[in-house]
């Protein structure tokens, strides 16, 4: 543990999320930021301003000493990256997704096991209010036995997103649909509801053909292990903006609903003999990372539980590697 003095983190990657672990580590008072690395140079990145070492070669970064190296790349090279990382002695911080294979995800792990280093892992949407309060309901057996669960995705990704950079629409680096934009819901169907099987998928591309080489839409059904069934549906072919992402959820005793363009307000809640307490005020879930960082401190310097387990991450990888299989 690190009870004494700040945890020290390297950012590598400092695209959009990469700029965004950089400003969280600078606003936590247990943290504190050592390095930076990209391809890029600063000036064509924008960060000028940011006053630590920069580096464009990552194994000069690596041989630095700090506590945590912040991942945060193009999806295809993430285990890559975590592992020379963990191999140079530093634990990591790994952007969703964890990898784009069970395999990688797995050797990660074993490094880590191997080099006595933690895995942390970035599923932020955990730390939303109204997400929490499903979870709980669910462990405490509100709504009695589950019937059936829908998630609805429905998000535009268009030439604005893919031309903003040129990883992003490839099948290497990128990885699908559900790898880069709904990954996080694969997580919390996982997390609150339990593991699933008879999975059936239907995956198709039905308005990105010239700009990713992959999916833009699919429908999943699926039993849970527990007892019920459910469905996922996504798709980034809405039009102009994101619509919404919503989880609805038909039980022995209530109906619940959360849904909102980031899955954050609770829009129906029916349960038998429950009142809906005051929650913490709601905000967009891309600022949840900021409790992600508090979590590692919290880890380091306490001894404190992850926020998010190494295989937590690897389960909603091999969910989605599964989904895919199928969907073809």
């Amino acid at each position: 543990m690190i009870p004494d003095r700040k945890i020290s983190f390297a950012v590598i990657g400092c695209g959009y999320i990469g700029k965004r672990h950089i400003n969280f580590i600078k606003d936590n008072p247990a943290c504190e930021l050592i390095g930076i690395c990209d391809i890029r140079s600063q000036s064509e990145l924008g960060i000028d301003d940011i006053s630590v070492p920069f580096f464009e070669n990552i194994d000069q970064l690596l041989a630095m000493d700090f506590d945590v190296a912040c991942i945060a790349t193009p999806n295809g090279i993430h285990a890559l990256e975590a592992i020379n990382a963990i191999r140079s002695g530093h634990h990591v911080l790994i952007e969703k997704p964890m990898a784009l294979t069970k395999q990688d995800c797995e050797q990660i792990i074993s490094e880590a096991r191997l080099y006595k280093k933690h895995v942390f892992g970035v599923l932020q949407n955990r730390f939303s209010p109204s997400s929490r309060w499903l979870k709980n309901i669910i462990d405490q057996k509100k709504l009695g036995k589950i019937f059936f669960v829908s998630i609805n995705c429905f998000w535009n990704r268009d030439e604005r997103y893919y031309n903003r950079s040129a990883w992003h629409g490839t099948k290497e680096l990128d990885g699908g649909t559900l790898f880069s934009q709904f990954s996080h819901f694969i997580d919390s169907l996982l997390w609150i509801f339990g593991d699933v099987k008879n999975i059936q998928a239907r995956i198709r591309n039905l308005n990105h053909n010239y700009l990713a080489d992959f999916d833009d839409s699919g429908n999943v059904s699926f039993d849970f292990v527990n007892g019920g069934m459910g469905v996922l549906n996504f798709s980034t072919a809405t039009w102009k903006q994101n619509l919404e992402s919503s989880i609805t959820v038909i039980g022995e005793k209530g109906t619940v609903k959360i849904s909102g363009q980031y899955m954050d307000k609770i829009a129906v809640c029916d349960i038998e003999n429950y009142m809906l307490p005051e929650l913490p005020a709601s905000h967009n879930n891309s600022n949840n990372h900021s409790y992600i960082f508090e979590n590692i401190a919290d880890v380091l310097k306490h001894g404190a539980e992850k926020a998010v387990q190494p295989l937590e991450s690897l389960k909603a990888v091999e969910l989605i590697e599964e989904i895919y299989k199928l969907g073809r």
